[in-house]
């Protein structure tokens, strides 16, 4: 059976923590999907598009990576593609204890989904893109948060 593990977000940017976690990542899986998650009452500051293309662009030379969108429980698009395994990572306790509670209610929902989470290197544990969108609405410099295939170009 192939291993194969999503790792689900809004990707609104994608950050340097995420392309690292995909990275490490990476050697452990067959396949790992870059699931968009779509949320209809939520307002992106970038669009579904050019998320999909800088994520595909970024993981061009990693065979096993592919990017795809969803919408409603990530439990179901894990099962509709056949994965699993639920890709996290973890910048602090904060996030941890809420990806243990999620985790927890996915096993309930599929017995068969193990949640793997990856703790972020100390050195990007600061970077979120919650934060990353307050800077670039404020006029922010963010290159130092994302990837170098994002060029931000004020909305």
């Amino acid at each position: 059976m192939a291993k194969i593990a999503v790792f689900p977000g809004s990707f609104d940017p994608i950050t340097l923590g995420h392309v690292n976690i995909v990275k490490r990542a990476a050697p452990l899986f067959d396949k790992i999907i870059v699931a968009i998650g779509t949320n209809t009452s939520k307002k992106y500051y970038f669009t579904f598009e050019q998320r999909k293309q800088w994520i595909e662009e970024i993981f061009k030379d990693y065979s096993n990576v592919e990017t795809s969108a969803y919408q409603g429980l990530t439990v179901n698009f894990t099962k509709s593609v056949g994965a699993n395994y639920l890709l996290r990572g973890v910048r602090n306790a904060a996030d941890f204890d809420y990806e243990k509670t999620i985790a927890q209610l996915n096993k309930a929902m599929d017995a068969e989904l193990e949640t793997i989470i990856i703790i972020s290197e100390p050195e990007l544990s600061h970077i979120s893109s919650t934060i990353v969108r307050e800077i670039l609405i404020n006029g922010g410099d963010v290159s130092k948060f994302v990837p170098s295939q994002i060029e931000v170009v004020k909305q």
